[in-house]
């Protein structure tokens, strides 16, 4: 994986869409046209959290390497050295894969 050249603000994140296996169980290939937008990735990039009401840095739930499952139509695609991403807020991750 290369290094990430943009680092997120706040509570904001950078993934990595995985894209889903061009083959079905039968054997049948889906063409482009017909998949739907992926939304499960891997984060590369991670800020330093939110401030809350106080100042104070929230921690993040999320972290680099986590595989993680998002929205639909979550976060902003961005490409960086030919490769797709996504820069999001972490309220727009709805779960970690484990």
């Amino acid at each position: 994986m290369a290094t990430i050249k943009i680092k997120p603000l706040g509570d904001r994140v950078i993934v990595e869409p995985i894209e889903p296996k061009e083959v079905m169980k039968g054997g049948i290939i889906i063409p482009d046209t017909a998949k739907e937008k992926p939304m499960e990735g891997k984060v590369v990039a991670a800020g330093p959290g939110a401030l809350n009401k106080k100042g104070e840095r929230m921690p993040m739930d999320v972290k680099v390497g986590d595989k993680v499952l998002y929205g639909k139509y979550s976060g902003t695609e961005i490409k960086l050295d030919d490769i797709k991403y996504l820069i999001m807020h972490q309220e727009d991750i709805l779960g970690i894969l484990g």
